[in-house]
């Protein structure tokens, strides 16, 4: 059984329609970051937005501080590795929850091997700090102006980043 295609969304559908929040909050996001947003996905009931590396901490204050979304918990954030050989290579994945709306959120940024950094976002959710780490020790991307940008998980005498798909499975 093949799986759903995921759909690039240019206007609003029925699926987008049975999500909570999730026009009003794509509405609103076109309307100010009309550049900023590269690309929406609707698959299996939840919204990814990709955004532009550059915007990533002003989309991300904007919908912390806009009070008809209130995006107001990173309840994760994670790198992936999408493989030696797409480009870009690597995503970094947000979770965003709105406590006092019930609205689920997931912003993807993109973000190419040969420049392997995002901005963090410590400043805006102070849970990213961790999640930050993490995601520097086992990927191998960096969080420009993050406060404390150091290993978390790993030994700091090992050599590259666990997750990475270049990662030796043995003999390390």
């Amino acid at each position: 059984m093949s799986e759903p295609k995921a759909a690039t969304v240019d206007a609003t559908g029925d699926d987008l329609a049975l999500i909570k929040g999730a026009t009003d909050t794509l509405a609103q996001l076109r309307q100010r970051f009309q550049t900023a947003i590269e690309q929406v996905i609707v698959q299996h009931g939840e919204v990814t937005v990709y955004v532009s590396r550059a915007a990533i901490v002003e989309v991300a204050r904007y919908l912390r501080d806009e009070p008809k979304l209130l995006f107001n918990l990173l309840s994760d954030l994670c790198g992936v590795d999408r493989g030696l050989e797409a480009d870009p290579r690597f995503e970094v994945v947000y979770h965003l929850f709105s406590i006092p709306h019930g609205y689920r959120l997931r912003l993807k940024v993109r973000v190419p091997e040969q420049d392997c950094e995002v901005p963090t976002l410590v400043g805006i959710y102070p849970t990213a700090e961790w999640h930050e780490r993490e995601t520097f020790d086992l990927m191998g991307i960096r969080f420009t102006n993050h406060p404390d940008l150091r290993k978390i998980l790993t030994p700091d005498d090992l050599e590259g980043h666990p997750l990475r798909k270049d990662f030796p499975l043995q003999g390390y």
